[in-house]
C-alpha cells in the first residue's frame, strides 16, 4: 500500500472512532438536562451530527480528508460541496481543529463547482 492509502485508512478509522467515542459519550452525559447549564450560543456541538451528513455521500469523508492533507480540492465533487455547504459553521472549528483555514477554502472551492452555493464570508 502506498502511503496516501495507509494516511486515509488510518484516517478513516480514527474518524470512526471519534464519532462512536463522541456518540458513547453523548449518551452518557445529556448537558441539555440542565437548564441553563450553558450560556445561549455555548451550546456543546454534535461531532456526529456533524460528521453524519458527510457520511450519507458515498467517498465524501475520504475526499475531503484528503483534500485537508494534500490541499488539493479536485477530488471533492459537486454531492460532497453539497452537503459540506449546508453544514453548520459550528461545526468546522471541531471538526477541523488543527486547520481553521481549511473550512472556508473548501467551502470557497466548492462556490465554483456548485455555483449556486455561496461562497464563505
Amino acid at each position: 500500500m502506498g502511503s496516501k492509502a495507509v494516511i486515509s485508512v488510518y484516517l478513516i478509522i480514527s474518524l470512526c472512532a471519534a464519532i462512536f467515542v463522541t456518540r458513547g459519550v453523548a449518551q452518557m452525559q445529556n448537558p441539555q438536562a440542565i437548564p441553563g447549564l450553558f450560556p445561549p450560543g455555548l451550546e456543546p456541538i454534535d461531532l456526529v451530527k456533524c460528521w453524519s451528513s458527510l457520511f450519507t455521500v458515498q467517498g465524501c469523508v475520504l475526499a475531503i480528508s484528503n483534500s485537508f492533507f494534500s490541499g488539493k480540492f479536485e477530488n471533492v465533487e459537486a454531492a460532497c460541496c453539497k452537503v459540506f455547504s449546508t453544514l453548520d459553521a459550528n461545526c468546522w472549528p471541531h471538526m477541523f481543529p488543527l486547520n481553521p483555514f481549511f473550512p472556508p477554502l473548501l467551502k470557497d472551492n466548492c462556490a465554483r463547482i456548485i455555483p449556486n452555493s455561496p461562497a464563505h464570508n
